[in-house]
């Protein structure tokens, strides 16, 4: 059975249960919660990012931070790209650090080159997160370095808390400024035990998101001093990024963003326990094998073409979907595919999702 993806998306939403990622609302569902939401706090749109409603929020994510002010911006490449333009333009080095998976460098389309003539240079090993040995591998000096926590395409990956206090510590000795791709930094904090502030400490910019792990319609947050963020707010105009209202976005996060937060350590401690039941199916492996995040990646000795098969005969036979798109390995044969959990996965037990997983291997 070979479905397309139209068909393939319609049976997903087809599907009574989703396994990966939070429960997602239908449009309907999603603005008739907004309106109640609104309707108990009462307040305008924001005009072109002037606004009550939105410069409480900016400021309340910039104290949960540590930092002193706060942007909100439509995405999240548009913030990144922003630091990184801003960081080198005050080192006077049009030269910026960051790993090998970042989504700069694999999901922008050299966004960095075209828009800003900037170079990208690759730190560290591309199998594990960058480590303060790797700045003092570097060959040539950099504007900056940007570090992903954690990373997503090493399945949630972070380096261990002293680690990153040696990284943010050499950095500061070498006088790199570090800007922190913080995408899912929220689900970062049940791993290290810390707070964000204390996470973030350190990094002299951040990046947060409003939808990665919120579950906010779109939008970001860039996080840093207030002469750094009114700089950050003249490339946000310049880039057409001053949208006219940008409360639709804002409400959609703000309405969910203390229940979502109070959720992720019951998440992440459901990951460790549905990794421990995988690791245990045969032809099935976990990257980390003790997850690191509410996510991992998952390795199936399988072609994804069959694995994408078996998922879809799944969904049709019990409406449930298992997993998300599979894809193809460096090594023949097997694949991989994310695996976020969230509120799904909190009310089955591994008795009731093992034998689902189980299925993806048959041929």
């Amino acid at each position: 059975m070979t479905l397309s993806a139209p068909q393939r998306l319609q049976l997903r939403q087809d599907c009574g249960t989703v396994l990966p990622g939070f429960r997602a609302p239908s449009p309907a569902q999603e603005f008739a919660a907004m309106a109640r939401w609104c309707e108990a706090h009462p307040a305008a749109h924001d005009l072109y990012g002037e606004g009550e409603l939105l410069g409480q929020f900016e400021q309340r994510i910039a104290g949960i931070l540590g930092k002193e002010a706060a942007a909100f911006m439509p995405s999240g490449i548009m913030a990144q790209m922003i630091a990184v333009r801003l960081w080198t333009e005050r080192a006077g080095l049009p030269r910026f650090g960051f790993h090998a998976t970042s989504h700069l460098a694999l999901h922008e389309e050299e966004a960095y080159q075209a828009l800003f003539q900037l170079q990208g240079v690759p730190v560290g090993s591309p199998l594990r997160p960058i480590l303060a040995a790797d700045l003092a591998a570097l060959r040539q000096p950099l504007g900056c370095l940007l570090v992903e926590l954690p990373c997503r395409e090493l399945g949630g990956q972070l380096p261990g808390w002293e680690e990153l206090e040696q990284l943010k510590a050499t950095a500061q000795g070498l006088g790199l400024p570090l800007h922190m791709d913080g995408a899912r930094l929220w689900e970062s904090r049940a791993f290290y035990g810390r707070s964000h502030r204390e996470i973030a400490q350190g990094f002299a910019s951040v990046y947060v998101s409003t939808y990665k792990g919120i579950g906010g319609i779109a939008g970001a947050l860039l996080a840093g001093t207030r002469d750094f963020i009114g700089q950050a707010r003249l490339w946000q105009r310049r880039m057409g990024g001053t949208l006219v209202h940008q409360s639709p976005m804002l409400v959609s996060a703000a309405m969910r963003f203390d229940a979502r937060l109070a959720l992720l350590d019951a998440c992440y401690a459901r990951t460790l326990a549905l990794a421990e039941g995988l690791q245990a199916l045969p032809g099935l492996r976990v990257l980390p094998r003790r997850p690191q995040a509410n996510m991992l990646h998952l390795f199936l000795d399988a072609p994804a073409e069959q694995v994408n098969a078996a998922r879809d005969r799944v969904a049709l036979e019990q409406g449930c979907w298992v997993l998300n798109e599979a894809r193809p390995t460096d090594v023949p044969g097997w694949s991989r595919s994310e695996l976020y959990v969230g509120d799904t996965l909190l009310e089955r037990d591994n008795a009731a999702v093992l034998p689902l997983f189980a299925r993806l291997l048959e041929p």
